[in-house]
């Protein structure tokens, strides 16, 4: 994919693919993004660049690498009772991309806490769409954390909050933002992220469904 500056978006940004010339500022963005512990590093970017190019995305505002994401192909299904995070990722290298799957796997958005106020996550997120698209993939996967979610585990369940969040009732910076981005909710998933500690490592199997998928 070439540089490519999408319609409505400002002059100054641009979102593109991640080559090897950008894996250190990418791992820079990811620290500042989720801090030391969970964040990915140089190696895994590069890995990820190396397997499947096309998947990984930066925008750069002003020359700068200001949001990112990275995905894989897979076939979710295989995955249903080894849903984890590290393993579906393969710990961040992705060497279980299958180009042959009919599933676009989100691994990680990142933006930079100072640019959040640009909506890049819907410019990210729109542009993984396009992907799914283009490689006439059948749904974009995501497994969203509830960041919010440990200010109200001493009142109900993960269950009970990815509910009320969903039907507007209370506000998740995450799964709020993918709900309104058109995915689904179809499940609460326990021991996602290690590391997660807002989540209280939950997570949620988010879907968005390409319709003009070919079977």
């Amino acid at each position: 994919m070439a540089k490519t500056e999408l319609p409505d978006l400002e002059k100054e940004i641009v979102i593109r693919n991640i080559t090897q010339d950008d894996v250190e500022e990418v791992a820079e963005l990811s620290i500042n993004s989720f801090g030391p512990d969970i964040s990915f590093k140089q190696e895994h970017f590069k890995s990820q660049v190396d397997i499947f190019p096309e998947g990984q995305l930066c925008v750069e505002y002003k020359g700068k690498i200001v949001g990112s994401c990275s995905s894989l192909i897979l076939n979710y299904v295989e995955y249903l009772d080894k849903n984890n995070y590290k393993v579906l990722c393969d710990n961040g290298y992705i060497r279980n991309h299958r180009p042959d799957g009919i599933n676009l796997y989100g691994v990680e958005v990142s933006v930079h806490p100072d640019y959040r106020s640009l909506k890049l996550g819907r410019k990210l997120y729109n542009a993984r769409k396009k992907i799914c698209q283009d490689f006439n993939l059948k749904s974009i996967i995501l497994g969203g954390r509830i960041p919010y979610f440990y200010k109200y585990a001493d009142q109900m369940s993960a269950q009970e909050y990815v509910q009320k969040v969903a039907d507007k009732e209370i506000y998740d910076p995450v799964l709020t933002f993918q709900i309104n981005n058109g995915f689904q909710l179809k499940d609460v998933i326990p021991n996602y992220l290690e590391g997660d500690d807002a989540s209280l490592y939950y997570a949620t199997w988010m879907e968005w469904y390409n319709k003009d998928y070919k079977s």
